[in-house]
């Protein structure tokens, strides 16, 4: 079980060094595992920054966070992140750690999942919005892990790809932790439970 406990962060100002409004407040969230858990809420509610908080990439100022002892954690961030340099075959390939036959293979399973193998050796920047964000997920599924957060993962992505996409990545992360502001993507993942940051 990874628990989020009356945690509370604020942003420092860039400025002042003061600490503005809180994003979150007391706020609780259980996620078990094997499960899937969605996040919804408007813009500027904390859901991104919850995700923040949980890659240990932000301290919460008050409360705990445990669970995650030990555990390996992919990322699809709501912002692709891709080296623009590299090719998607590239960008999957520079997170893993096998050897070269074992990541090439990977490589090109996961290209066929996300329905990428004929633009696998195009750089980044010569694909769509929607090719972009498949590489980011392709990627997140070579790094593997314990749990997979999702930041508004299916942006750009029509809703005949998005039915054929999600089963793949519930294939291969069990826990999930879907960022998102639609109702239907969080079916779609087969979320169990749908919290509201108001």
């Amino acid at each position: 079980m990874i628990s989020v406990k009356n945690v509370g962060f604020a942003y420092k100002n860039s400025v002042t060094g003061e600490k503005e409004k809180p994003v979150l407040s007391g706020f609780s969230l259980d996620i078990p595992e094997g499960s899937a858990v969605c996040v919804t809420g408007s813009s500027g509610r904390g859901k991104t920054t919850l995700a923040k908080l949980l890659l240990g990439l932000e301290k919460p100022d008050s409360g705990e966070i445990s669970g995650l002892e030990g555990k390996r954690v992919s990322v699809v961030f709501q912002e692709d992140r891709l080296l623009t340099w590299y090719s998607a075959r590239r960008n999957i390939a520079a997170v893993l750690t096998g050897s070269r036959a074992e990541n090439a293979a990977l490589t090109d399973e996961l290209l066929r999942e996300t329905e990428l193998t004929e633009a696998a050796d195009k750089p980044i920047r010569e694909l769509s919005g929607g090719m972009q964000r498949r590489v980011s997920i392709a990627r997140a599924l070579a790094f593997g892990g314990d749990l997979i957060i999702l930041d508004e993962p299916l942006k750009g992505l029509d809703e005949e790809l998005k039915r054929r996409i999600v089963p793949r990545i519930r294939k291969r992360f069990k826990t999930i932790l879907l960022i998102t502001h639609s109702a239907d993507e969080a079916k779609l993942f087969g979320c169990e439970k749908t919290i509201k940051l108001d």
